[in-house]
């Protein structure tokens, strides 16, 4: 999975919002009113584009909820979650 590009959703206190960024970056790659809206059905995989990526969905208080891989088929088959 190291070849994918990396991604985090994190919570925004300043804003109130939802933040997709690029591991190592400052810039926001997408922003979303809420958790849900970031979450629902297909809403990640469009936002990363065709190349897809890993992204690790963080809770409010900044602990780690998930990790997903998009497209579903890159998706190390040996990874526990």
């Amino acid at each position: 999975m190291s070849d994918l590009p990396k991604y985090t959703l994190i919570h925004d206190e300043k804003k109130d919002d939802w933040v997709l960024k690029k591991d190592g970056s400052e810039r926001a790659t997408r922003r979303f009113d809420n958790k849900a809206d970031a979450t629902k059905g297909g809403v990640l995989a469009d936002a990363l584009g065709i190349g897809g990526g890993s992204v690790k969905i963080q809770k409010v208080d900044g602990r780690y909820q998930e990790e997903r891989t998009f497209p579903r088929s890159r998706d190390p088959r040996r990874s526990r979650g």
